[in-house]
């Protein structure tokens, strides 16, 4: 694996345009705190809905995606979708 430190922004901007009509606006913060580090996914405001899914679920399977990856990795990851 390349830089480790942004594999997890990579994961997360890779899956969030595969998903959105805007991928253009996609964009992936990463936040790096002492045990955990937090990813934050902002969308257009149109794309929110796919990115979150019906009751959670789209954005759930993100979380457990990133955090098998993070375990991997041997880190602790948070996934945020901001509005």
């Amino acid at each position: 694996m390349t830089d480790q430190s942004h594999v997890l922004r990579e994961l997360v901007e890779l899956m969030a345009k595969a998903l959105v009509d805007f991928p253009e606006q996609v964009e992936v913060k990463e936040v790096i705190g002492d045990q955990t580090t937090v990813v934050e996914l902002k969308v257009a405001k149109e794309d929110l809905g796919k990115v979150i899914g019906k009751q959670g679920r789209t954005a759930r399977s993100m979380r457990t995606i990133l955090n098998a990856a993070s375990t991997k990795l041997k880190k602790r990851s948070v996934l945020e979708i901001l509005e």
